[in-house]
């Protein structure tokens, strides 16, 4: 008869098992923290890569913003990327305030088989009236107003959209030639219609530090002309990549041919002389008779090599044997 189970083995027991059930239940929670949600409606364009060069491009280009906006102000100005992400614009539009200053900024490419676009520069209202307070003389003090602007405040700010457009080309220019001009300005965010509302835009939002206060700027380009730029100078950076790799192999495979070549061997003759004799003269002709050629004794041989003109030499003696010396190459047209 198997031995009874003592009060402690039964309390082992149960704890191995209770411990079994809790490995169970870690493993499936790290099973589904591995586990991403992907939206079908709304598939990612752009790879971690992609979007990587982008935000190299507007670290560039937060730089240039910072400098400028430091130099008219006389304020401190530190400018950096925070992200870059791919939106649906209604969802972009529907976060901002009514009222916002948004340049609208036309995009030209030298290169015309890209199609020219647009793209948005969106100042948040606290830089905006930090801005105009001091350009007019202020202190530069931020202000949490949401109203209409006046012309003269969209004049400011103008001046101010319009050098941060020429940075664009700037900071693209190690990539694609770019001619950026302000189109216009829109001042409320609900009727602004340069982009359609279903529309996957490629948002930058860059953070602004100005007067020890922070606000944010964002930089929108329509995904499917990012997807033309992105496409256009990576396929011009791999054309120019195996272009070198074509060169290498090319200088490669002329070296294995002429590896082979060099053990060929060649029929070489040399022609001192060519004249022009009939065929009855032929015929007459007998031991001790002299053909007379209408060529001058210092006019070259020419060496053919497989009855093909190569050089012309000068016939000799080295060694006691008849040798010839060679003068010149001829050339492709004398071939």
């Amino acid at each position: 008869m198997a031995d009874a189970l003592s009060q402690h083995q039964i309390d082992e027991l149960f704890e191995s098992l209770n411990n079994e059930g809790k490995e169970e239940e870690s493993e499936n929670e790290v099973k589904e923290k591995r586990i991403k949600n992907y939206n079908f409606k709304m598939p990612q364009k752009f790879t971690k890569e992609d979007l990587k060069l982008i935000r190299d491009i507007y670290e560039q280009y937060s730089r240039l913003v910072a400098s400028y906006l430091t130099g008219i102000t006389r304020l401190y100005c530190h400018a950096k990327v925070l992200h870059v992400e791919e939106q649906k614009y209604y969802e972009f539009n529907n976060s901002l305030e009514d009222y916002v200053m948004m340049g609208v900024v036309g995009l030209h490419f030298d290169d015309h088989d890209i199609m020219d676009a647009e793209c948005t520069i969106q100042f948040s209202n606290a830089i905006t009236f930090s801005l105009i307070d001091r350009l007019m003389g202020g202190p530069g003090n931020t202000f949490e107003i949401s109203r209409d602007f006046t012309e003269i405040e969209v004049s400011i700010i103008r001046t101010i959209l319009e050098k941060m457009a020429v940075f664009l080309q700037e900071a693209w220019s190690g990539y694609i030639d770019i001619n950026p001009t302000l189109s216009r300005i829109e001042t409320n965010a609900r009727l602004t219609k340069s982009i359609a509302p279903d529309e996957t835009i490629v948002i930058a939002t860059l953070e602004l530090e100005l007067n020890k206060r922070k606000s944010l700027m964002t930089i929108s380009i329509p995904a499917i002309n990012m997807e033309e730029i992105l496409t256009h100078f990576s396929g011009k950076f791999a054309a120019a990549s195996r272009h070198v790799v074509d060169e290498e192999r090319r200088l490669e495979q002329r070296s294995s041919i002429m590896k082979g070549v060099k053990n060929s061997s060649l029929t070489m003759h040399t022609v001192l002389a060519e004249t022009d004799i009939d065929l009855s003269d032929i015929l007459s002709l007998r031991v001790g008779d002299i053909i007379p050629l209408d060529v001058p004794i210092t006019q070259n041989a020419v060496v053919k090599i497989n009855n093909v003109k190569w050089f012309t030499a000068k016939p000799g003696i080295s060694n006691n044997k008849k040798a010839i010396k060679i003068v010149d190459v001829c050339n492709n047209n004398e071939r």
